[in-house]
């Protein structure tokens, strides 16, 4: 079992927002320390590609990350779609959840959760 621990820069980045919202999560749910932040994406949705965003345990090929304090699990062969990303939290009248700002996305579909790169 080859787990790779990464201290360099993340790839994606996350708003003051995304990083408040996520530790809310983490303290009603009761996330163990075992788990960590995993963010990615799958096939999908009506652009092409879905974002993965949710809390797991780390598995092979998943690069570390830290960010903001948190632990972030992302597998390496997602790193070319989501290199430069950020991720954001909106809590207004127009919208609620996260939203991901991806530079690599060639087109998104409406609601912002799936893209074709």
């Amino acid at each position: 079992m080859s787990i790779e621990h990464t201290t360099g820069t993340a790839p994606v980045k996350m708003t003051e927002g995304a990083v408040t919202e996520l530790r809310k999560l983490i303290s009603q749910q009761e996330i163990s320390a075992d788990y960590g932040l995993r963010i990615g994406v799958e096939g999908g949705g009506c652009s092409g590609m879905n974002y993965i965003l949710g809390f797991d345990q780390k598995k092979d090929g998943d690069s570390e990350y830290e960010i903001e304090g948190l632990r972030v699990f992302m597998n390496k062969a997602h790193g070319m779609y989501l290199a430069g990303m950020e991720i954001d939290f909106k809590n207004g009248l127009d919208a609620r959840g996260f939203t991901f700002n991806n530079p690599n996305a060639t087109s998104t579909c409406g609601c912002g959760s799936s893209f074709s790169a």
